[in-house]
């Protein structure tokens, strides 16, 4: 078998709501609901990530106005 130049996320196993991922050397767990519903031990799994801008300026904007609320001069 050819020597694997890239890290691949394999399903080690599942515990309880989590699968737990092998990714080189190294387990992590991930939730079970977010991944479909047929994955299995063994499965090489494939992410591909992106950053929700809206939202994370939605956040932005309430986290800013907790915070105007909590440290006003009074």
């Amino acid at each position: 078998m050819p020597e694997r130049t890239q890290k691949l996320c394999i399903i080690d196993r599942f515990e309880e709501g989590w699968v737990v991922i092998e990714y080189g050397e190294q387990f992590f767990n991930f939730p079970k609901e977010l991944l479909p519903k047929e994955v299995k031990e063994g499965d090489i799994l494939k992410f591909n990530v992106e950053i929700d801008i809206e939202e994370t300026e939605k956040c932005k904007k309430a986290i800013e106005g907790l915070a105007k609320e909590l440290f006003t001069d009074e």
